[in-house]
């Protein structure tokens, strides 16, 4: 993903006074290994988790650098696109311009000196990461600034700019519909009685109707 290099978070430093790892607070591998009476540690965020999480660092640093600074109640999706704006100087795809002569050309033959974007994918699975994560982080959902129409608004452009652009579709691809099966022949059926009325037996009918009686005198 061509996003903007993530700030390293900062970290403790717990070397002051903190002892060795051969102290008294440490444990031995065999008592690591024996388990008794230790939880075990937390399974590792998954690859979705952890870039949320480092999405949400940068959009913090961005608000702190922001001049003035910006809290995160003060946010609305004006902000939202001002940071959008903002990632564009990290992007990796080449966005041709209308006076590009490989405007609309999904592969171009040689390079130009269109300026380079970040891509409407990327954008639009931050933004929807940045959306989760601002929820996650204690924020109103009707107060969510990136799901603000403007930013919708702003995604569509984009994505309508680049497919011209690059000549690429975004369209998503429909899935076929299985074709509906024909109710065979034998399952719905007629018959007559000798009144001259009509029975119809659909699916919900299991059973056929009885014989008619034999005729008198008949053989037994």
């Amino acid at each position: 993903m061509d996003l903007v290099p993530h700030p390293e978070s900062p970290r403790s430093d717990n070397s002051g006074g903190g002892g060795s790892a051969s102290g008294a607070g440490a444990l031995s591998p065999a008592a690591a290994s024996s388990g008794g009476g230790m939880a075990l540690s937390p399974a590792s965020p998954s690859r979705y988790e952890s870039q949320k999480r480092r999405d949400w660092n940068t959009f913090g640093q961005y608000l702190r650098n922001h001049r003035p600074p910006l809290s995160l109640a003060r946010c609305s999706g004006a902000h939202v696109l001002e940071f959008l704006r903002y990632l564009d100087q990290f992007g990796k795809t080449k966005v041709h311009t209308p006076a590009c002569p490989f405007f609309g050309h999904p592969n171009p033959p040689a390079p130009c000196p269109c300026p380079l974007r970040q891509a409407w994918g990327s954008l639009d699975a931050l933004v929807g990461r940045l959306r989760a994560a601002y929820e996650e982080n204690g924020g109103r959902p009707e107060n969510n600034p990136f799901g603000a129409r403007a930013v919708r608004l702003y995604l569509r452009e984009v994505r309508d700019h680049q497919s011209r652009a690059r000549g690429v579709s975004y369209e998503k691809k429909k899935r076929k519909k299985a074709p509906a099966h024909p109710v065979p022949a034998a399952v719905i059926s007629s018959s007559h009685d000798g009144n001259g009325h009509s029975h119809h037996y659909g699916e919900h009918h299991h059973q056929l109707p009885p014989p008619p009686p034999p005729p008198p005198g008949a053989a037994a």
